[in-house]
């Protein structure tokens, strides 16, 4: 019993419960849900699609979580996809399909979206900018800057080296996979292999005290924005190239929010400090497995935003102590007070 009290506070306990039980639920409507198949090399199934859908999400929920350790927030990384996925197929579409097109295409992408990065950066950091109003800014203007790359129209790719990123395929896995696995590592090892994790903490937990340290609180908050910007563009790629397209007003709309969910679902305070990438992965996970649960079920498209609602908010309860303490409080029986023993007499005698 102490055993599992103590595995009820861990951070990722409760994620994981929901997303085993919502597969659980998969299962049961759906028996043949979990099937996999290996067609012309190729692995497919609904599991793989929430891995290779998820990729997306799952690195941008990567970058916002460092973000958040610092006690920032980015909501321009919906932008950041635009922009990305516009100015790569504008770049491919004009110029012959080729391998040298598509690497100067994401080179060109991933460029804009350091810069996009380092100006977020640079008005938290060095103009001490609140981070909710400065990355506001670039989430209202990036959408127009996505719409003047691409002249306000979709831009429709058909290049196979520049498809393989978002639709690709490598050692049987989706290559999106692959590529959200290999920058999951990369952060992991860098925060968790050296002090860099623990100075994100500690800016995030007290930034002045930090500052009064010797810490360089300002170069690391906009070293994560950097890296958060480039999570972005990276996804932003992943998602034009799985449509063949890139529309500037849809691509990345709302996945800010997804990401920020996928980060406190997964255990990560908004509050700065402590955070945790693995949470942020399988905080990822949830909400895309809930969309796919939604199509592969049938039920409308238009009740996405409510599954996600009613979930995150159980999951969060769930984390809450407090909540803990009260529903335990109230499950509890009441246990009837002992009667109080009558006094006994004392006879007196003269």
């Amino acid at each position: 019993m102490t055993a599992l009290k103590g595995l009820t506070k861990q951070r990722l306990f409760w994620p994981v419960v929901a997303l085993l039980v919502l597969l659980l639920g998969d299962l049961i409507a759906s028996p043949s849900f979990f099937k996999i198949e290996l067609r012309d090399g190729h692995l497919y199934g609904n599991l793989v699609d929430i891995l290779k859908n998820g990729a997306p999400l799952i690195l941008i929920a990567i970058g916002m979580t460092l973000v958040i350790a610092t006690r920032g927030i980015d909501l321009s990384v919906g932008a950041v996809v635009a922009i990305s996925g516009s100015l790569a197929c504008l770049w491919i579409s004009d110029n012959p399909d080729g391998v040298g097109t598509t690497l100067v295409a994401f080179g060109l992408a991933l460029g804009l979206s350091l810069v996009l990065g380092v100006w977020n950066g640079w008005l938290v950091a060095a103009l001490g900018i609140q981070p909710i109003i400065a990355t506001l800014i670039l989430m209202v203007a990036g959408r127009g800057i996505a719409q003047l790359i691409s002249g306000g129209q979709i831009i429709t790719v058909n290049s196979h080296s520049f498809e393989w990123i978002g639709s690709g395929f490598l050692f049987t896995l989706p290559s999106a996979i692959l590529v959200a696995l290999a920058v999951f590592v990369l952060a992991s090892v860098l925060v968790r292999r050296s002090a860099l994790g623990l100075l994100v903490e500690a800016v995030g937990g007290n930034p002045e005290a930090s500052r009064l340290a010797g810490l360089r609180s300002a170069r690391l908050t906009w070293l994560v924005y950097v890296f958060c910007a480039l999570c972005a563009g990276i996804a932003g790629l992943m998602i034009s190239a799985n449509v063949h397209s890139a529309d500037a007003n849809h691509a990345g709309l709302f996945i800010e929010l997804d990401a920020i969910l996928a980060v406190v679902v997964g255990g990560t305070q908004l509050t700065g400090g402590r955070f945790s990438l693995g949470g942020a992965v399988i905080g990822a996970l949830l909400i895309q497995t809930l969309t796919t649960t939604v199509y592969a079920l049938g039920i409308p498209p238009e009740s996405i935003m409510l599954f996600k609602a009613i979930v995150v908010l159980v999951v969060c309860l769930l984390q809450s102590p407090a909540f803990r303490r009260r529903f335990r409080r109230r499950g509890a029986r009441p246990v009837a007070p002992a009667p109080t023993p009558a006094p006994e007499k004392v006879e007196v005698t003269a």
